[in-house]
């Protein structure tokens, strides 16, 4: 294939060029922090810093259950007008709407159900 790398860099555009270049700055940059985060083996900093964010987004989670029951409401409300509506119309696909607001509905409800448990916080 390419003997050295002056040849693969001769085969090159000058575009392409600089997208390598700019990746590796890139690269280099990012690894150097890293490095230099944790010399001596401490990793306290980050776990105090993941646990501060685990008990933070264990505040969240309620909130977020009665969000999704409230958007499975607001789901179940416009899918039974849309669904009145399909019928008076005399459409051909009723079933297929009504079952499409009921599984929206059941979705919501078994994800709001579901989601303490995937955080691991009880109800």
């Amino acid at each position: 294939m390419f003997k050295s790398v002056k040849e693969f860099f001769k085969k090159m555009t000058s575009a392409a060029i600089i997208k390598v270049q700019i990746l590796i700055i890139v690269l280099a940059c990012s690894v150097c922090p890293m490095m230099a985060q944790n010399t001596a083996g401490d990793y306290t900093a980050g776990t105090n810093a993941l646990s501060t964010v685990a008990e933070e987004i264990a505040k969240y989670v309620p909130i977020m259950v009665k969000l999704c029951y409230a958007i499975a409401g607001v789901v179940a409300i416009v899918g039974a007008i849309s669904v009145y509506i399909a019928m008076n119309n005399e459409e051909q696909d009723v079933k297929k709407k009504i079952m499409m607001v009921v599984g929206a509905c059941i979705f919501l409800i078994a994800a709001a159900q579901a989601l303490p448990l995937f955080f691991g916080i009880s109800a």
